[in-house]
């Protein structure tokens, strides 16, 4: 699976990059704006989304667009998920900073079982 690292802290997005490769997934990026995040949006399959990016209180605006016009799965990875309320409809998950290797891990084995069984449901037989 293609996993979008957007964050823009510079450790944490290495930390993020590691976790994903290790789990069996390429990584695409880091990368911390709206616009860069755009960009590279055809080419993911997920995206682990910090709110707060370069661009400022960017992220949930990120998630909506990724999810509605690239199908891209987000799954949040924040300091502040407070901030996220009951979610963004169409999100997988909320990951709370500091996070885990397993934390992180786990929330892309779920996004990947889910994009599997969606895709055999439309599967042309």
């Amino acid at each position: 699976m293609k996993v979008m690292i957007v964050e823009d802290e510079g450790l944490i997005a290495l930390e993020l990059e590691r976790i994903a490769q290790d789990a069996g997934h390429h990584t695409v990026g880091p990368v911390s704006t709206i616009e860069q995040a755009l960009a590279y949006a055809p080419r993911s399959d997920v995206a682990l989304v910090d709110l707060n990016l370069a661009d400022g209180a960017s992220g949930a605006q990120l998630a909506r667009r990724l999810i509605d016009r690239y199908g891209v799965d987000v799954i949040f990875v924040t300091g502040s998920p407070e901030s996220v309320g009951n979610g963004i409809e169409g999100a997988l998950d909320i990951i709370a900073k500091p996070f885990t290797d397993e934390r992180i891990a786990d929330a892309l084995s779920r996004a990947q079982s889910l994009r599997r069984d969606f895709d055999g449901r439309n599967a042309v037989s």
